[in-house]
């Protein structure tokens, strides 16, 4: 079955972020800067900007996010939010991780009781990324 995966792109901020998401969702993170890659398109100073990362966080969550070297056009994110869900038998791992993500950034509605059931919340975070996290039974645990 194909995934579907989160793909951040950020001018130079890449590397801090995905060790900050790391941290935050805990999991492997590898890293390709552009110095790796002969041929990159990267202007001269740019070689230590990540050109791929990939965290591989518990329960098969990917987030992948790159640097856009100065080259190429760059917009901020806008319109997109990543979501972040799990059954209650999540609600440890889904608390910590909205305590993590909100670190630094704006919350813009607060993890709480949700009217549809379960919890729900929506962040900014320190990179300007929007994250939704929801707690609901009838989502499958993040476990699986």
């Amino acid at each position: 079955m194909p995934n579907l995966n989160p793909y951040l792109s950020f001018r130079d901020a890449a590397r801090e972020a995905m060790e900050f998401y790391q941290g935050v969702l805990g999991g492997d993170l590898t890293i390709s800067t552009f110095g790796d890659m002969p041929d990159s398109g990267a202007s001269e100073g740019e070689e230590t900007l990540v050109m791929h990362a990939q965290l591989n966080a518990p329960g098969g969550l990917v987030l992948m996010a790159s640097d856009t070297p100065t080259g190429m056009n760059y917009e901020k994110p806008q319109g997109i939010s990543v979501s972040l869900s799990g059954g209650s038998v999540d609600t440890d791992y889904l608390h910590r991780a909205w305590d993590g993500l909100v670190d630094g950034g704006t919350a813009v509605m607060p993890l709480g009781e949700a009217p549809w059931g379960g919890e729900f919340g929506m962040l900014v975070d320190r990179f300007g990324i929007t994250w939704m996290v929801a707690i609901e039974d009838s989502f499958s645990s993040l476990s699986d």
